[in-house]
């Protein structure tokens, strides 16, 4: 089982529209049962709450489920469930390095890191620019680049 992790500042725009695509992806090709994916936020303000309405009106847009999707905060825990933690942005980076030193198991890098020349480094948060279609654009191909290069290594698919 391949447990991947998405973490954004509150959880509500960028890490629920990641995990969503990510599922929806691994659905397409017929693996949902070898993967666990879930989202996190550095903050604990939405804990509980559904997706940002622009976050959930794209993915309806784009007929990607986002059923049972709900904020949380992330947990040291987490580290020891995971074997992918992939953040959004840089500052997302530099949380998660304070509150727990990555080990041997868990690979813990930014979404667009996987992505060959990137037009951002950093996925910008649609919760202050307010451009969710951007941001789909950024993670859609992060997650389809994230896909092949953990099917790369796990020998998936």
């Amino acid at each position: 089982m391949i447990k991947v992790l998405f973490v954004c500042l509150g959880n509500i725009c960028r890490s629920p529209m990641a995990e969503a695509i990510f599922r929806h992806l691994v659905k397409e090709e017929g693996i949902e049962d070898q993967f666990i994916i879930d989202s996190a936020g550095i903050g604990r303000w939405h804990v509980g709450n559904p997706p940002h309405e622009g976050t959930r009106n794209l993915l309806t847009e784009k007929t990607i489920s986002y059923e049972g999707i709900t904020a949380r905060q992330i947990h040291v825990n987490d580290w020891d469930e995971f074997d992918y933690i992939i953040a959004m942005d840089e500052k997302n980076m530099s949380d998660l390095h304070a509150l727990r030193e990555a080990h041997d198991q868990v690979v813990v890098k930014r979404l667009m890191d996987y992505v060959e020349n990137p037009k951002e480094k950093n996925v910008p948060d649609p919760y202050f620019t307010n451009n969710f279609e951007y941001t789909y654009e950024l993670v859609d191909e992060g997650c389809k680049q994230l896909l092949k290069q953990i099917k790369t290594v796990h020998k998936q698919g």
